[in-house]
């Protein structure tokens, strides 16, 4: 009788792993990871590249991240070359056939959502850290969240057609919800003077946050994108402010805070520090909701 209970459960604990996830999905940045958990629900087994913590734009490729890329059958990047400094060698270490650029396993999110600050001339090094295809901080705007969960819930039900009920369903449940968060923000901002709907940005990261909330950037702590603050411009974004009643200097977690607490003591106003994106357990919509809040809190003062 021992010897038979034994040998079941050695025989179910065999089993488990291939019934415990269906689909192994790596997302490179925290936000993407949040939607990707959301979609995937039970049905998925989902890892993050980078920390919130972390610049996107500056990852350090170690050997370790290719681990979860050898065995990923879905890899959700965010495009727009904001990953090209630490992605593409991870791929090609990873030599997963599945998740390569153009596979059905390779999820580029900026296909999906609706482009911001795209040039209209030739890009150069002299404008600094300027995206060509266009403002890659797409994912503050829950609206285009919704749009990368949509596209996910579709990607993931043609990888795992078993399980492609429940994720098609959880991606229109959240692209519903998202929806429904950013137009009662767009609301509630729109209640504060127009006066006080005016923000100044570290670097140009939060256009599309902006966007959804209808607030005006009316300058960057950044002369360009990527450079940084000279003494010179410094003046010219205190300058900017004075003279258009701007108090509060919005930036992610990331980013140097020095100057622009400089900035806000000599305009008597406050620097805005938000979320680099999602915790390790923290959902999507409840980053987004963190940073709204300090961001409202900050200006209705």
């Amino acid at each position: 009788m021992t010897r038979h209970r034994s040998l079941a459960l050695t025989l179910l604990i065999a089993l488990l792993p291939l019934n415990a996830v269906a689909l192994e999905v790596v997302a490179t940045l925290p936000d993407l990871g949040a939607l990707a958990r959301a979609v995937g629900g039970a049905d998925a087994k989902v890892t993050v590249l980078a920390s919130h913590r972390q610049d996107p734009h500056y990852v350090d490729p170690r050997p370790s991240l290719m681990l979860p890329l050898r065995s990923a059958q879905l890899l959700v990047v965010n495009g727009l070359q904001l990953e090209q400094g630490w992605l593409p060698p991870l791929i090609r270490g990873a030599r997963n056939p599945r998740v390569q650029v153009g596979t059905q396993g390779y999820l580029d999110a900026s296909f999906f959502v609706q482009r911001l600050q795209v040039p209209t001339a030739r890009v150069s090094r002299a404008m600094g850290d300027v995206h060509p295809g266009g403002n890659p901080h797409f994912t503050h705007d829950p609206r285009q969240g919704a749009r990368i969960a949509t596209a996910l819930g579709q990607r993931m039900a043609q990888l795992d057609p078993a399980h492609a009920k429940g994720y098609l369903a959880r991606a229109k449940a959240l692209a519903t919800r998202l929806n429904a968060l950013a137009s009662r923000q767009r609301a509630r901002f729109a209640k504060l003077p127009a006066a006080k709907r005016k923000v100044v940005s570290y670097h140009r990261s939060l256009t599309y946050l902006y966007a959804c909330l209808g607030l005006t950037e009316v300058t960057t702590v950044e002369p360009r994108p990527g450079i940084p603050p000279s003494p010179g411009h410094t003046a010219k974004v205190l300058t900017t402010m004075r003279q258009t009643g701007a108090r509060v200097i919005a930036q992610e977690s990331f980013y140097p805070r020095r100057v622009s607490q400089t900035l806000a003591r000599l305009a008597k106003g406050r620097v805005v520090v938000l979320p680099g994106g999602a915790g390790p357990k923290e959902t999507y919509e409840a980053r987004v909701m963190r940073g709204v809040e300090a961001l409202h809190a900050a200006l209705a003062r």
